[in-house]
């Protein structure tokens, strides 16, 4: 299954282990809830769906690379103990406790959740002396003397052999113990993420006409050449430092994460092209609603490869600019929320106390995206400046400052819808009614920002367009069952 499967099925997973029957008693018990095995190749995003999934279930995460521990902090160290059997006194060793174990109770203690994930990765990679502690643990949820708090399900990651020389098969004994689930890598579900991430519109657009190269493994005479999901998001990233920085993304910068030399030489030969593309048609222009009838015959006799190209580029600025519109619409949203306390409590001070302290407790608890914890501090930093309003004007006053934001939250939304509409316009003047439009509107579909704007505030042309597709994927649809049905009577 691909990695939101698998996201989904380990969540069902958890939910089923977490139900409690009415005397509060796990309805299965621990010795039967046995420890998922996540096995798929590296880089497509095992160990990135177990925060997801901790902060969706509301649960805890212990998180652990298994290979960087030794058989001492896995297991604990050895001390001698006295104890008396038959009415002598004998020297005994024990061990202290593991590591592992000992952060789950100081996560337990922590953020006072009971329940939560204890996550192993790259389980099949450990070292000779830890091989048979991880079979332990698996088998018995174990790691020494110790067992795993109940309450805590074990989630263990790792990848096939023909990814790593390291790597230990699991025996028959020990995979009868665990939930094993295969996940491999796929590109239409990993653009959902790169979306939503914001990864750089030219990787997308290269891997929507290569999707071969989006992951790839190969042995050659100069040894493994690969790229993977993990590969193309540190890319991405580096990318826009470079270009905010006014650098150059050569074939040389690529290779340091695309480490396959084909690829590598081909995308950084498409980047070349991609930039060219972006002076060409002057993408703000045309979302401003200034379209040069140039543009439109240059794009209309484009090559497929740069028809994809630049509609990934129009794609990119205007979910940029919804992003920001749907940033404002949800801080406005949450200051509304804690003015509503200020009015009751008559105090800024007190309400900006609070979310301070609200801030430091998820901080400290690690409860807090990057994205949630610019919000919390955005909204710290508008309450600060409102504590002289409010000593001066009062709450009239803090109102009438509020409005700014209401009106800012109201302005950046219907910009970004009238982008959308320029969008289309253009896109309707280059194609007419082809099937660029509709690959516009897939895409706008796959976005999650362009997605979530559209589902809140409407967009006529992507509404028609989308009907188009609909249509398109059932005459599809029947297509396929009449050429079956003709093949069946072909057979009889």
């Amino acid at each position: 299954m691909n990695i939101k499967q698998a996201k989904e099925e380990l969540k069902h997973t958890i939910e089923a282990y977490m139900q409690k029957d009415a005397y509060g008693n796990y309805r299965m018990p621990t010795v039967r809830q046995r420890p998922v095995l996540l096995m798929g190749p590296p880089g497509i995003g095992k160990t990135a769906i177990m925060e997801q999934i901790a902060n969706e279930c509301e649960i805890g995460l212990v998180s652990y690379t298994i290979t960087h521990h030794t058989r001492q902090s896995a297991i604990g160290l050895p001390f001698i103990e006295k104890k008396e059997y038959g009415g002598r006194e004998y020297s005994i060793t024990e061990y202290t406790m593991s590591e592992i174990i000992a952060s789950v109770y100081d996560r337990m203690e922590l953020t006072g959740c009971k329940e939560g994930i204890l996550f192993i990765d790259e389980i099949n990679c450990v070292s000779e002396t830890l091989a048979p502690t991880m079979l332990q643990f698996l088998q018995g949820k174990t790691f020494g003397n110790h067992k795993v708090p109940e309450g805590w399900i074990i989630v263990a990651a790792g990848n096939p052999p023909e990814y790593n020389k390291s790597v230990r098969d699991f025996d028959i004994v020990t995979l009868d113990r665990v939930k094993k689930i295969d996940v491999e890598e796929d590109f239409s579900i990993w653009k959902e993420y790169a979306y939503e991430k914001n990864l750089h519109s030219a990787i997308l657009s290269y891997l929507e006409v290569k999707k071969e190269d989006f992951y790839c493994i190969e042995t050659t005479i100069d040894g493994k050449e690969f790229v993977t999901a993990r590969g193309w998001e540190d890319l991405s990233q580096m990318m826009y430092l470079y270009e905010e920085l006014g650098y150059e993304v050569t074939e040389d910068v690529v290779i340091q994460y695309v480490q396959h030399k084909r690829i590598a030489k081909d995308f950084a030969n498409y980047l070349d092209l991609y930039y060219k593309y972006q002076d060409r048609y002057q993408i703000e222009e045309i979302l401003d609603g200034k379209m040069k009838k140039s543009q439109v015959q240059t794009l209309s006799k484009a090559e497929f490869d740069e028809k994809i190209s630049m509609i990934s580029l129009l794609i990119t600025k205007i979910a940029s600019e919804i992003k920001e519109a749907l940033d404002q619409d949800v801080f406005t949203t949450e200051l509304f929320a804690r003015l509503k306390e200020v009015q009751t409590e008559n105090s800024v001070e007190i309400v900006l106390k609070r979310q301070k302290s609200k801030l430091e407790q998820m901080k400290e608890m690690e409860l807090l995206d990057s994205k949630q914890e610019g919000l919390m501090n955005h909204i710290c930093s508008q309450l600060e400046q409102y504590l002289p309003v409010m000593e001066q004007k009062g709450f009239d006053g803090i109102k009438e400052e509020f409005a700014n934001q209401v009106n800012l939250r109201k302005s950046m939304i219907d910009t970004a819808g009238k982008k959308l509409e320029y969008a289309f316009a253009f896109l309707e003047e280059a194609f007419g009614e082809g099937q660029e439009l509709i690959w516009f509107v897939t895409e706008l579909t796959a976005n999650y920002h362009t997605a979530k704007y559209i589902s809140r505030f409407g967009c006529e042309k992507y509404f028609y367009y989308n009907k188009e597709l609909l249509l398109v994927e059932k005459d599809l649809e029947i297509q396929k069952e009449i050429d079956e049905v003709k093949d069946l009577l072909e057979y009889m």
